[in-house]
């Protein structure tokens, strides 16, 4: 803590003290500590010093008398005072030239002052200075976190800042989303969404702890110092204080406090979000399971989670297919998987409601391991082509964090959509289902495309339909596992072709003669002729039920 070099001359004890140099900057003057020197000065003078002399062993010699006073400005000392009438009985103009030259402040004090008295006086103003300090930042810190435990937020904190240090306050999540803001105008606001350029920092760095956190950014020429807010071992975000270039109107001490206060306002603002996901989380679950009671129990609930049920909805479900290769490459800044999982998760929800709004329709969604469950909003037609638009929005978004996720989608919506949040959800699953086994990781597929293939699964479930199938494509299998020639892609990929031998090969991207090959292997080990299309249709059926009903039994 200091006392300005002003407080420092209303003392009684310094009124009859002339100031010989330096009288411009006195206002400018802190002093932290008050000591007696004498020469040599070399590292005994710390900054924002008082110092006190009696220029013993210099009153014979104005050189030596320059560089006691050249050494003492350096050191960093605010003012030096010299005790005149004993030792020293002037001080000569040279020393005075030099002294206002550097702007420094040289006092004159009568020899029958006793310095221990000049430093009793002196630090009992500094301990005041010091109590006072002290009390008004414990008020400070009252005060801010009274904002917060009272129900205030994040933009609460910014505009308590603002309103003490007069310039504009911003605070920003983890990712750089504002949560909080006070004084920042549209401009400032846009100009934040472009990556900030850092800067070295002029603050000094010995005053107040605080300021070793302190960075300097700039925004399109704006100057802004920004200070990490964590609590615990967890980083939530940051302040962002916009003033001058030198820091001189910063308020070292209600900036810490704003830190503090910002830290509880996200804890507690994290800690109601987590409440809020979980009961919506379970919400939308037992809308999925089927899991309510009466109809009006249903709205009633929904209206309470701010969920209007009295829209049809369709059920989305999304499975993400490569979590692990993710991670590896998302990692970074996280301790475990499961902390890194929640955040992925967060993000994605947040991006699957961001589309909801800008599509405007009302979303409902949570997420369970990699599975996602949306249920979003639909107009009365069966048109399913808003659904697409809004994946299609989804998918841009999360691949923009995410670049590489895969997200394999099944859609399922009943006749009218109202009420019908199970059977909509099994639909999805059966879709999402067949889709990843039909289309592979990373396709979307509607329940109503999956009739074929509903059928076949349900023929699948039959034991001689399964006998068959085995029997059939057995030797096939066998001899796949053990060449790695893929004979039943081979089939599938000349079949889709319609028999075209050429176009196969090129599909397939084999010699004309190593298909013709193939397909004479796969007609020696079936017992089948692809000329007969009643076996090449018995080895379609067989393939297409193995592949959605048997491959993984």
């Amino acid at each position: 803590m200091t006392v300005s070099l002003p407080e420092i001359m209303t003392l009684p004890i310094m009124q009859e003290t002339e100031v010989l140099s330096g009288k411009k900057v006195l206002h400018k003057k802190e002093v932290e500590w008050v000591s007696v020197i004498e020469m040599p000065v070399e590292n005994f003078v710390r900054e924002n010093e008082f110092v006190l002399s009696t220029g013993i062993g210099l009153g014979e010699s104005h050189e030596d008398l320059l560089h006691f006073v050249k050494d003492v400005y350096e050191s960093g000392a605010s003012a030096l005072a010299f005790a005149t009438g004993r030792h020293l009985f002037d001080i000569p103009e040279e020393v005075r030239f030099y002294a206002e030259q550097k702007q420094f402040v040289l006092f004159e004090i009568n020899w029958e002052v006793r310095f221990s008295d000049v430093i009793h006086c002196c630090m009992d103003k500094i301990n005041d200075s010091k109590e006072e300090d002290l009390k008004q930042s414990e008020e400070t810190q009252q005060q801010l976190l009274e904002v917060v435990l009272q129900g205030g937020n994040l933009s609460d904190v910014a505009r308590f800042v603002n309103r003490h240090l007069n310039t504009p306050v911003m605070i920003v999540d983890q990712k750089g989303k504002v949560k909080g803001k006070s004084g920042i105008d549209k401009d400032m606001l846009e100009n934040w969404t472009i990556q900030p350029t850092e800067k070295e920092s002029d603050i000094g760095m010995d005053q107040h702890p605080l300021r070793s956190r302190i960075e300097e950014i700039s925004i399109k020429g704006t100057t802004g110092w920004r200070m990490k807010i964590q609590s615990g071992n967890m980083e939530q975000g940051e302040l962002i204080v916009f003033c001058s270039e030198t820091g001189e109107d910063m308020d070292f001490s209600l900036l810490e406090h704003a830190v503090t206060a910002s830290a509880l306002a996200f804890v507690k603002e994290n800690a109601v979000k987590e409440t809020e996901i979980r009961l919506k989380d379970d919400f939308i679950l037992s809308l999925a399971n089927g899991e309510y009671g009466s109809k009006d129990r249903l709205v009633s609930r929904g209206k309470l989670l701010g969920y209007n049920l009295a829209l049809p909805y369709v059920c989305i479900i999304g499975k993400v297919d490569n979590l692990e290769e993710l991670y590896q490459k998302n990692s970074k800044g996280f301790s475990s998987y499961e902390h890194w999982f929640e955040s992925m998760i967060y993000y994605v929800s947040e991006e699957i409601l961001y589309a909801g709004e800008t599509v405007e329709r009302k979303v409902m969604t949570t997420a369970q391991e990699n599975q996602l469950t949306i249920f979003l909003e639909m107009e009365y037609s069966v048109n399913l082509e808003p659904v697409q638009q809004f994946l299609d929005l989804v998918e841009r978004r999360i691949s923009m964090l995410f670049p590489g996720i895969m997200v394999t989608w099944g859609i399922g919506k009943s006749d009218d959509g109202f009420y019908a949040f199970n059977e909509n959800y099994e639909k999805a699953l059966t879709a999402l289902d067949i889709g990843s086994k039909q289309k592979g990781p990373g396709s979307r597929i509607d329940y109503d495309e999956t009739k074929i293939n509903r059928l076949l699964q349900s023929l699948s479930k039959d034991k001689e339909v399964k006998d068959i199938t085995m029997d059939t494509l057995a030797p096939l299998l066998s001899y796949d596992e053990n060449r790695q020639m893929d004979l039943i892609g081979t089939f599938t990929a000349y079949h889709q072709n319609s028999g075209n031998v050429s176009q196969t090969a090129r599909q397939l991207n084999l010699h004309r003669q190593s298909l013709l090959y193939r397909l004479r292997k796969i007609e020696s080990l079936t017992q089948l002729s692809l000329m007969n299309p009643d076996d090449v249709f018995l080895l379609d059926l067989t393939i297409k039920i193995y592949s959605l009903g048997l491959r993984d039994t």
